[in-house]
């Protein structure tokens, strides 16, 4: 018996196909029209923080270049664009009384263009760039933070709710807390691994439900749409299935990056037991007088969880996973969870060593969501692969990512019955990539950096991701199509011959 090792079939009608981008990877004008200063500007302009010096002082000077956004949405023929305010254009110093119309106007744009094109906007309320002002009073380490968050949220949904259906309170909030206040490595580029990146979350979880909750209490009823918060997780399949150790530690590693918000959220309004139990556990034999986890109090809990409309997923990589032993007098985050990551057999190198391409863990992931937050609906908000700057349109390697990772939501979807409601491909084009600069791309999009006007130029992954859409996944009338097509072109060859 032939195993069918590619799925054909499509997912139902009203499927959520987008493209993401988010405000400082694309916009650019970091200072035009009153906006004021973010992190990622005060880090990215100090000589030596990013190859080659690159930021996003102009990026891909979206800013200025609406139409060409709106131009290049409108031939993708999306349904969804997932794109992200930044703050400090709204509100240079983070708070309300700094209100900046110009800011406002800017988004107005977009947005009434995405309508006019009957594209639904997706948007993220924070997606990384907090205004420096409020990194000046500890950013995410303050619980002041909670409320002035809620006051930016709240001037949101006001101004923009009557159009977006769709918000989404923090962009990965795991990459906040961890490679933010514990590894140090993006901005605020705190290094206090011990006990900081717990904090942050603590904080971020808080603020998130109190968004959620002035949405409940304040738009929903009148504007109807849903709210939500992208987490991120990559697969994490068990060294070997047969030796329980391995399983749990598997599972470990999900609960520590994903349950860690998710589980509050989507449970029961606490962390998950593995995370209490690791991190209590080792505080206590470090002789500290309390778990390094802050706890919630009832109320906390309570106002926690179920603080999502749908479940949001940003994931790009497998990881096979196993039990170690850690050592002790490292107090971290990482090594609290006794385990050790490795690239899976038979993944695909990108352009990003730790992102290596392995299609079968989101179908993997998509079905532990599922059992795990009993049957949400989901939204995969980010996946897409990199590539080097040699790669322009003729981006094959993207053109293999995208065929096998959405055929694993497929089969997800028709094979597994879960529920896949959206699938948002990072991204619309390159951009300012973070810690990378400009040496890689993510882009179905081609943007020459090096020409002040940032022309965009569509790869062939655009061409396929148009007829993916399109087609609604891979229906069997286009295998029975190129069977088709192959036998012609061998008879031709035959004759010719």
């Amino acid at each position: 018996m032939q195993i069918q090792l590619y799925h054909y079939g499509t997912f139902p009608e009203g499927f959520h196909w987008g493209v993401s981008s988010s405000a400082y990877q694309v916009e650019g004008g970091w200072n035009a029209d009153g906006k004021g200063p973010s992190v990622w500007d005060t880090f990215t302009q100090k000589p030596g923080n990013i190859p080659n010096n690159d930021n996003g002082d102009v990026a891909c000077d979206s800013y200025n270049k609406i139409d060409a956004d709106l131009y290049m949405l409108r031939a993708l023929k999306v349904k969804t664009y997932r794109f992200s305010l930044s703050w400090s254009r709204i509100f240079p110093n983070g708070y309300k009384s700094s209100h900046n119309q110009k800011g406002v106007d800017y988004y107005d744009r977009l947005i009434d263009g995405l309508i006019a094109n009957n594209i639904a906007p997706m948007v993220t309320l924070y997606h990384w760039d907090l205004p420096q002002a409020l990194q000046d009073i500890s950013g995410w380490d303050n619980l002041e933070m909670i409320n002035i968050f809620n006051e930016y949220c709240d001037f949101c949904y006001a101004t923009f709710g009557d159009r977006v259906k769709f918000w989404i309170t923090f962009n990965e909030p795991q990459t906040i807390a961890w490679s933010g206040y514990g590894l140090g490595q993006i901005p605020p580029n705190v290094k206090q691994p011990r006990d900081a990146p717990y904090r942050v979350a603590h904080n971020l979880l808080k603020a998130h439900a109190q968004v959620y909750h002035t949405y409940d209490e304040k738009y929903r009823a009148s504007q109807g749409g849903l709210v939500s918060i992208s987490l991120n997780a990559e697969w994490a399949e068990p060294l070997d299935i047969n030796v329980p150790r391995e399983v749990v530690a598997a599972d470990r590693a999900l609960q520590f990056q994903l349950g860690w918000f998710a589980h509050p959220i989507f449970k029961n309004g606490d962390y998950p037991d593995a995370m209490k139990w690791q991190v209590g556990n080792k505080s206590e034999l470090q002789g500290l007088p309390n778990s390094r986890l802050p706890s919630f109090t009832d109320e906390d809990k309570a106002f926690i969880q179920g603080t999502a409309d749908v479940f949001c997923i940003n994931t790009y990589t497998t990881k096979v996973v196993r039990h170690v032993t850690s050592r002790l007098n490292i107090e971290s985050y990482e090594t609290d969870q006794d385990v050790e990551k490795d690239n899976a057999d038979g993944s695909e190198n990108t352009a990003v060593n730790e992102q290596k391409a392995v299609a079968w863990g989101l179908r993997r992931l998509l079905n532990w969501l599922k059992e795990e937050y009993g049957d949400p609906e989901i939204y995969i908000t980010e996946n897409g692969v990199a590539t080097g700057t040699a790669i322009t349109v003729d981006d094959t390697d993207r053109i293999f990512f995208l065929k096998t990772y959405v055929d694993e939501a497929l089969k997800a979807h028709n094979l597994d019955g879960v529920r896949v409601k959206g699938y948002i491909a990072s991204s619309l084009m390159d951009s300012f990539e973070w810690l990378k600069g400009n040496t890689i791309g993510y882009g179905l999009h081609y943007v020459n950096f090096k020409l002040s006007s940032r022309p965009r130029t569509p790869k062939r992954s655009a061409h396929l991701y148009f007829d993916i859409m399109r087609n609604n996944g891979f229906p069997l009338h286009l295998l029975t199509v190129s069977k088709f097509a192959s036998t012609c072109l061998i008879v031709l060859l035959t004759l010719t011959n």
